[in-house]
């Protein structure tokens, strides 16, 4: 079987998709299971942040992981979730410097977040989203 390019991109939107997807979900029920919602906003205003912020990032975390997952506005889940991740350089990550193994994690695996989230917003849903599931696959990098 002979895949075209423009079904290759389809697939690889799909592959981010779902990388992206499976990430956020996790980072947010780790948020809502291991530290709680009253420890994530305890976190956050330990940073100097207001704690209603902690939660608004939990479920953003949750809600978009799995509308990812399913495909559906992945450009506007991917995009909305960027600024998620430039605060979590920001406000938690620089100071620990670039290593994410440095005690508090350094910044470049969410910087590396960033960069795979522009790239879904430029892809857009690709091959086997909800939205696009009656589409042909050659139609579906156009969303």
């Amino acid at each position: 079987m002979h895949i075209q390019q423009q079904d290759q991109a389809a697939y690889a939107a799909l592959v981010l998709r779902l990388a992206l997807g499976v990430m956020f979900l996790a980072h947010g029920l780790l948020k809502l299971v291991v530290f709680t919602p009253a420890g994530t906003a305890g976190f956050f205003e330990s940073i100097g942040l207001p704690g209603f912020l902690g939660h608004l990032t939990l479920w953003g975390e949750i809600i978009g992981g799995l509308l990812l997952i399913a495909g559906i506005g992945s450009r506007w889940v991917a995009a909305a979730l960027i600024p998620v991740l430039i605060g979590s350089i920001a406000f938690a990550h620089w100071d620990a410097g670039w290593l994410f193994t440095n005690a508090g994690g350094g910044w470049e695996y969410p910087a590396f977040l960033i960069a795979a989230s522009i790239a879904q917003v430029l892809l857009g849903d690709g091959a086997y989203a909800l939205r696009n599931i009656r589409r042909p696959i050659g139609a579906q990098t156009q969303a």
